[in-house]
């Protein structure tokens, strides 16, 4: 069973804040993006499969981390059986963490799609906390197409289209039935209704990591990699 925590027990993080907490990461633990977006990944699909049970998930990835993770989440899935299918909003502009996971779904025979088929679950992975601005392009039309779809869609971070830090829905902004968001809580995602239910992962940031950001230091995760975040 999932822990439960008050999210008002946690403290919670602007984007820029994260920023600097992923930096710390790689610049002096040396913990690079790779190995926080496979955390991501294999936390999402585990909830993914705890909460949803589906037999056929469709993932929608962007170009930078996050769809990083929702690839690594991908390939976790295939591996316990799950029928998935992949669409990268723009493959041509993959960064180094998308490409390595999309490398290792080809090489896996996971088929990766121009167009999106329905699935008993939509996993959405387009766009990060880094979001500036409302989505645009394929980003916006496969945002478009996920809400249109009678399937849950969980968010990997926080929902594509929504302000990390403010909580401002963009147009368009997904509507999540549920949303892992990863290592600390962001501001913006207390009081939107378009994250659905919340839960947080662990990515292996160290405590005391967030003392350098001005943050309190969180609680220990415990037992389990997740949580849920009662708001």
């Amino acid at each position: 069973m999932t822990p439960v925590w008050p999210a008002g027990r946690l403290p919670a993080l602007s984007a820029d804040q994260m920023r600097e907490v992923d930096r710390l990461m790689v610049e002096e633990l040396r913990i690079d993006l790779l190995q926080m977006m496979e955390n991501a990944g294999r936390s999402l699909a585990e909830l993914v499969l705890a909460r949803f049970a589906p037999s056929s998930v469709t993932v929608l990835a962007g170009a930078g981390g996050n769809g990083g993770g929702g690839l690594a989440a991908a390939r976790h899935l295939a591996n316990r059986g799950t029928g998935v299918a992949v669409v990268l909003s723009r493959p041509e502009d993959l960064t180094s963490v998308p490409a390595h996971q999309a490398d290792i779904l080809d090489r896996m025979g996971v088929p990766v799609s121009p167009e999106p088929r329905p699935a008993d679950l939509v996993v959405d992975a387009l766009v990060g906390y880094g979001l500036r601005g409302d989505p645009r392009g394929r980003t916006a039309e496969l945002i478009g197409w996920a809400n249109g779809q009678r399937s849950p869609v969980v968010s990997l971070d926080n929902p594509s289209g929504l302000d990390a830090t403010t909580g401002r829905a963009g147009d368009p902004c997904i509507q999540a039935t549920a949303t892992l968001t990863l290592a600390l809580l962001k501001r913006g995602l207390l009081a939107a209704a378009e994250v659905g239910e919340l839960y947080l992962a662990d990515i292996s940031v160290p405590p005391w990591l967030y003392d350098r950001v001005g943050v309190p230091r969180p609680p220990a995760f415990g037992s389990g990699g997740v949580v849920r975040l009662a708001r």
